[in-house]
């Protein structure tokens, strides 16, 4: 959605601290999203890595905090900003998910200027206006191939001598995001979660 509407994207990688124990998923991640064409950025609120990083990022910008609940938002604009008075909760027990803290967005000025909107927790993102015949044009790394392809209106789901399937089977573009790309297709309600 980002892409259709030229928003830049950096990924935060919340709760570094945590991602040490297992490096190698947080490589695989971070190669996913970077060979994507966006910026991964790691930080912990627990221990300050990155923070420096992320207020470098956000100064003299207006900066939307999506993401599910419990993955840090309203934590990280607490720790970027302190003194925000900002509610925070623990990741359930039970569920081992985030819980709802925050109700409603809210926009909070930055003392380095610029603004952050800290929003609540999302379970799923619906696709509002994009059609299944131009959906691959907001996965970067399949524009960047697609003027390769055999036919120019290519859907790089079945057709002979697809230059994105032809990537993805030999591993330029991550299975996650093409894997991503067909559920959105396949999906009637244009809705994932």
């Amino acid at each position: 959605t980002c892409e259709a509407y030229r928003v830049p994207v950096t990924i935060l990688l919340a709760k570094a601290d945590l991602a040490a124990q297992d490096p190698e998923a947080v490589a695989a991640f971070k190669a996913t999203y970077e060979s994507a064409g966006y910026s991964v950025l790691e930080f912990s609120a627990f221990d300050g890595t990155g923070i420096e990083a992320v207020r470098e990022l956000l100064k003299g910008h207006t900066t939307l905090l999506a993401g599910n609940s419990g993955v840090g938002k309203s934590t990280l604009a607490g720790t970027v900003e302190p003194g925000l008075d900002i509610r925070t909760g623990d990741i359930s027990e039970s569920h081992r998910k985030g819980r709802h803290t925050t109700t409603f967005s809210t926009m909070y000025p930055l003392s380095s200027g610029g603004y952050l909107i800290d929003t609540p927790g999302i379970k799923g993102f619906g696709l509002i206006d994009i059609a299944d015949a131009e959906l691959w044009h907001y996965f970067p790394e399949m524009m960047r191939l697609a003027p390769q392809c055999r036919f120019y209106n290519c859907t790089h789901v079945h057709e002979p001598g697809c230059a994105v399937r032809e990537a993805v089977e030999r591993g330029e573009i991550s299975w996650q995001r093409y894997e991503s790309y067909l559920k959105m297709l396949d999906d009637d309600d244009k809705y994932r979660k």
